[in-house]
């Protein structure tokens, strides 16, 4: 099966300039005089860019060499529009195209996956595009006790209700796969150890980390994980709720680290966050950034290799107000499409960047 993957979407457009802050250069300060990081406040981690100082609990994996900031990752012609731009990296479309199935689906195209399973893919929040589909079966499951308050309550269809219709036959065969499937999670999550670090319960993210962990315990045999963390809309007042947002991050993810390390599950695990673009230069008049383009995405697990990678973006140097990318967010992807599963996809990319994070 390989590794499995932890899809961590930072929904609303997370603002990467002050994720990752170039705090060695000046127009940082002139674009951002109001919500600009503070240099004291920046955990530095070469002599240019530096962690915002609510990211602190991701630093003892920075230290230990398992955590690979990719910077400046996008797309050309970026969208601003969250529906669209979200759109765009769920399907790992180009800015002209509009596809319907997932990245992670596509991914595993004329592949076989083990049928005992019953399950490939489990998320954990309500965007489930990245894994939809014909070649994954995917389930959403927003909440572990109702989920097994559900799966306690489904019976089996059986027989031969279908009435001789193929259509009504085909969809009760799926109803009783997806039965099945509830039923085998059920059991497995009863009999799945507690995390070792207890997840702070008062955050929707905490608590998916809490059951993902439970599912990577129980060896639920899936290709990919799915949660998500809301509310970087930041277009006002944003210093207190960015870094809210950014503590709750780092604190999860920490813990799930830590707990994946304890369960000896650390190797098996790519853990990988993306947004639906970055924010704009320049901070707007209401003391908050608006719909941008290109931001950094984190890579953490036992098989990355940490770092830096690629070019942070010119400051000097911008499109339209907006930073250039200079990594292509499918050739991250086809970067763990391989890491991950051994797969080989370019994801319509004539010349895909492989970029060496993971081993």
């Amino acid at each position: 099966m390989g590794r499995i993957l932890l899809l961590v979407e930072l929904k609303g457009g997370n603002d990467g300039l002050n994720t990752l802050v170039p705090f060695a250069d000046p127009r940082y300060r002139e674009l951002r005089p109001g919500v600009g990081i503070a240099r004291e406040r920046v955990l530095p981690l070469d002599e240019k860019v530096g962690l915002h100082d609510k990211l602190e609990p991701l630093m003892e994996s920075w230290k230990a060499g398992d955590f690979a900031i990719l910077q400046g990752v996008g797309y050309p012609y970026p969208n601003r529009s969250h529906f669209r731009s979200i759109e765009i990296w769920d399907t790992a479309s180009a800015a002209s195209q509009t596809l319907s199935e997932g990245w992670i689906a596509q991914a595993f195209q004329a592949t076989s996956l083990p049928k005992g399973a019953a399950v490939d893919c489990i998320v954990a929040d309500t965007n489930a595009l990245p894994a939809t589909g014909p070649s994954l079966r995917t389930i959403v499951m927003q909440d572990a006790e109702s989920f097994l308050r559900q799966a306690a309550s489904m019976k089996e269809k059986g027989g031969s209700a279908d009435a001789g219709n193929p259509a009504l036959r085909h969809v009760l065969a799926v109803r009783q796969e997806i039965n099945a499937a509830a039923a085998g999670l059920r059991d497995r999550l009863r009999a799945a150890p507690a995390p070792t670090h207890a997840y702070n319960q008062d955050n929707g993210l905490g608590r998916q980390l809490d059951l993902a962990t439970r599912l990577l315990a129980a060896k639920v045999q899936v290709v990919a994980i799915k949660v998500a963390l809301g509310g970087f809309d930041t277009h006002a007042n944003q210093a207190q709720t960015h870094e809210r947002l950014l503590g709750i991050l780092a604190a999860g993810l920490a813990t799930l680290r830590k707990n994946l390390i304890a369960a000896n599950l650390w190797n098996d695990v790519v853990v990988m966050t993306y947004s639906e673009f970055g924010r704009r230069a320049r901070q707007n008049a209401s003391g908050g950034t608006d719909h941008g383009s290109a931001a950094p995405q984190f890579v953490m697990g036992g098989s990355v290799k940490g770092g830096l990678y690629g070019a942070y973006p010119s400051l000097t140097d911008l499109q339209d107000g907006d930073l250039k990318h200079t990594v292509d967010f499918r050739s991250v992807f086809g970067t763990v499409a391989q890491g991950c599963w051994g797969l080989q996809r370019d994801f319509g990319l004539r010349q895909p960047q492989r970029l060496g994070f993971l081993a």
